[in-house]
């Protein structure tokens, strides 16, 4: 609180509603009481402040994840209580808030209970959790302010498991099989496959064979109830050809069995070993061979199928999904590549080639195997990747020099030299940025000014040692966190503004810039008037310095203060000062002030033989304005003066009056000068008016008014006034003063001399008569208002 004024002023705290007011929150005013000391009594008034609410708090959950499990057989409208509500500080429509749902895809809804305020899961649509079994949502919270603030939480439901699917028979599971009859016992013959899509001991699948197969197959063949797989309960002695069939059944939980049926051949065993000979056309060592990658298709090897057989249409084949053909030619096969290899796939392959022979149920293998290995060589055809290929940090100015950033790794697929990596920065100023060329660690050399640069963007080149050599590229972003290591800086360190007086209450006085060239709340600032008493306040919203109450040049002319700038760094403000001086300028607010004469009754008394030119009296008056403001003018107004029939003049400068002319015999009596002292105030001078009061007598008694003259000319003095008459002053008691003194003197003379007294008395009487009234006629000067004269 201002002391002088009694404004009420906010200071630099910022004002928090909810702080000042945390029990009534959502009461409709915050209300605070403050007293003053108010007076020269004193007297303690009490006034109350209410603080009124912004959107300034956002809703807030208090949890930021929910999670919530739906069974997937739920009804449609099926609603869901989430135990959750967002809460809002402010008051009012600012504090009412409102939901609504992210990422549903049309399968779930809110519902807002309006008494309660609970939130709602609607289920809008069938669930399937086979289908999809998460939902992971946004719970967006708004609020109702002119610029509304929302907050989300993450709303993550689960669709639980039911019992809704029975076992099924994959479309890949085997129907047939064929198999040597000298097959070993515990060999897999072939597993059959089921499904149910359920979860847990919902989806349990137990597999069984059908009671209906024969006693045979029970003897020969074991199922695995939990896989599935079918194996031999015993050594296979067959040399002939029979068919078994097995009816295998999947049961599930609550369901009806699934059967499949499964043909199995058995074959005659083989009488005589065959052998598998192989010819190498690749390059080998110890019946390896090695192939570069990346070749086309390339020829490896001539293979030949040796020894006697009962089998007819034996032909030699590959096993399994391998990148090699064989091709016959002339009862021969030629082993080739079918597509290139590649090192990084694979670096090494296993074909396996066996005999088979052909039946009407496809093709079997008989006991005849060949393994044949191909090592393949590395060739320099992958360049170094980067786990990244853009890398973003922050780190924060004024850092220690030799900081380490971070690790950059690149990889290379390649072996040997061909996948030994350097690291390198790519034309950036080395004084700044350095990479250890083998371990990819990334450093700081100097400390960093984010008021010089706020990012730095770096090119980071990985290359191997191959020949020739490849490499990739990965970009690395710095961003320079800020420091408040810069105080406020004003645009000059010292203002000088001009301001007129009398201007109303916070007018501008000048703008203040100062700025600050860190960021966010360090870059920040406010101003104060520091120190001082002056009439001045800064307005920190423009900047601006403003008056606090009416400044009057007559009082001070000129202010010195100072200006003091803080940021708002969170740890410690940094401060600067500035200097600042305030002239008052002049306006013409003063009248001029008369000094002499003391009143407008004062009178002086002019001797008859007075000199023309003399002085006779001065006009002297004080104007507390400066400049053009504070210069006087005088002047006399009457039609005497204007027809030029006064014998007084008055000086436009100095204010004194002289006699223009010898004083005649019919200038004795009074004579009222009514002078207007005026100032030189543009456009419109101030003025103040006198009269000057002189007796033209030959008396040296002090001359005295018994009233003072009355001005009924114009009201406009500011120019010259045009003639008007003055009213009527009388003069009988001056009359009678001169009658008494002639009675005086007739008492001192002689008698010898009566008549002749008597006769120059009476001629004496007739002439003051005459000249009074002329007196009256012309002498007398009005120069001033009846309601403007100056008098102490």
């Amino acid at each position: 609180m201002d002391i002088n004024t009694g404004n009420f002023y906010t200071t630099e705290l910022k004002m928090d509603r909810e702080a000042i007011c945390p029990a009534e929150k959502k009461a409709e005013e915050c209300v605070t009481l403050y007293n003053a000391i108010v007076g020269p009594s004193k007297d303690l008034i009490q006034f109350s402040v209410i603080i009124e609410d912004i959107n300034d708090n956002a809703p807030h959950f208090e949890n930021n994840k929910i999670h919530l499990g739906v069974p997937e057989d739920t009804t449609v409208g099926t609603s869901f209580l989430l135990d959750t509500q967002a809460l809002d500080s402010d008051t009012g429509p600012n504090g009412e808030v409102q939901y609504h749902l992210k990422g549903s895809d049309g399968a779930f809804g809110l519902k807002i209970e309006e008494d309660s305020s609970l939130i709602m899961l609607v289920v809008e649509r069938a669930l399937d959790r086979e289908t999809r079994d998460l939902f992971q949502m946004q719970l967006v919270a708004t609020d109702c302010g002119v610029d509304p603030l929302s907050v989300s939480a993450d709303l993550i439901v689960t669709v639980t498991d039911v019992n809704d699917n029975c076992p099924a028979f994959s479309s890949d599971s085997p129907h047939s099989v064929t198999i040597p009859g000298d097959s070993r016992k515990n060999t897999v013959v072939t597993q059959v496959r089921a499904t149910d899509p359920d979860l847990g001991p919902n989806g349990d699948i137990v597999y069984s064979l059908s009671p209906k197969v024969s006693e045979q197959v029970k003897t020969l063949f074991s199922l695995n109830s939990l896989t599935g797989s079918i194996s031999l309960t015993r050594d296979l002695e067959s040399d002939n050809s029979e068919e078994l069939v097995l009816k295998v059944l999947a049961s599930g939980h609550h369901c009806p069995p699934a059967d499949t049926q499964v043909t199995i051949s058995v074959l005659p065993k083989a009488n005589q070993e065959l052998t598998i000979k192989i010819g190498f056309i690749a390059e080998h060592q110890n019946q390896t061979m090695v192939l570069q990658e990346n070749q086309h298709p390339t020829a490896l090897a001539v293979l030949e199928l040796e020894g006697d057989s009962i089998f007819k249409d034996l032909f030699l084949a590959i096993e399994g999904e391998v990148p090699f053909t064989l091709s016959p030619q002339n009862g021969k096969y030629l082993l080739s590549t079918s597509k290139p290899l590649d090192y990084e796939m694979d670096r090494e392959h296993h074909i396996s080639v066996v005999a088979r022979v052909r039946s009407a149920e496809g093709s079997v293998i008989v006991p005849s195997r060949r393994v044949v290995t191909v090592l393949v060589a590395d060739i320099n055809d992958n360049a170094p990747y980067f786990v990244q290929p853009h890398y973003e940090l922050q780190v924060e100015e004024n850092n220690q020099p030799g900081m380490s950033l971070l690790q950059i790794s690149a990889s290379d697929l390649d072996s040997g030299e061909n996948g030994m990596v350097t690291y390198r920065l790519e034309n950036y100023n080395p004084t700044m940025f350095s990479i250890d060329s083998v371990t990819g660690q990334l450093s700081l050399l100097v400390p960093l000014d984010r008021e010089q640069q706020n990012v730095h963007r770096l090119t980071v080149f990985a290359r191997d040692s191959g020949s020739p050599p490849l490499e990739s590229m990965a970009t690395v972003s710095i961003h320079v966190r800020d420091q408040n290591d810069n105080p406020p800086v004003f645009l000059t360190p010292h203002f000088i503004f001009f301001i007129p007086e009398n201007v109303p209450t916070l007018s501008q006085v000048g703008k203040v810039e100062v700025k600050d060239p860190d960021k966010g709340e360090n870059g920040t600032t406010e101003l104060y008037v520091v120190n001082s008493s002056a009439p001045f306040v800064v307005d920190n919203t423009q900047g601006m310095l403003r008056t606090t109450r009416n400044l009057d040049r007559e009082t001070e002319d000129r202010y010195e203060l100072y200006l003091l700038a803080s940021d708002h760094g969170q740890t410690v403000a940094l401060t600067s000062t500035a200097r600042v001086t305030i002239f008052v300028e002049d306006i013409n607010d003063n009248q001029p002030k008369v000094i002499l004469p003391g009143s407008n009754s004062s009178c002086l008394t002019v001797s008859p033989g007075t000199l023309a030119g003399a002085t006779v009296g001065k006009i002297y008056a004080i104007d507390e304005d400066s400049g053009l403001n504070s210069e006087i003018t005088y002047s006399a107004t009457a039609p005497e003066l204007l027809q030029n029939r006064s014998p007084f003049q008055i000086d436009s400068r100095s204010g004194n009056i002289t006699l223009s002319q010898q004083l005649l015999h019919t200038d004795l009596g009074m004579h009222h000068l009514f002078i207007v002292v005026r100032d030189g105030g543009k456009p419109v001078p101030l003025y103040t008016t006198v009269w000057m009061n002189l007796l033209v007598n030959d008396s040296t008694e002090p001359c005295h008014l018994d009233r003072v003259p009355t001005w009924t000319g114009t009201l406009n003095l500011v120019q010259t006034p045009s003639m008007e008459p003055i009213c009527d002053v009388e003069t009988a008691r001056f009359s009678k003063v001169i009658l008494l003194i002639g009675l005086g003197m007739m008492l001192v003379s002689t008698c010898l001399f009566v008549a002749t007294v008597i006769c120059c008395l009476k001629q004496r009487s007739r002439s003051l008569k005459m000249n009074k009234r002329a007196y009256t006629e012309a002498n007398e000067i009005p120069l001033r208002l009846k309601d403007k004269y100056y008098s102490d």
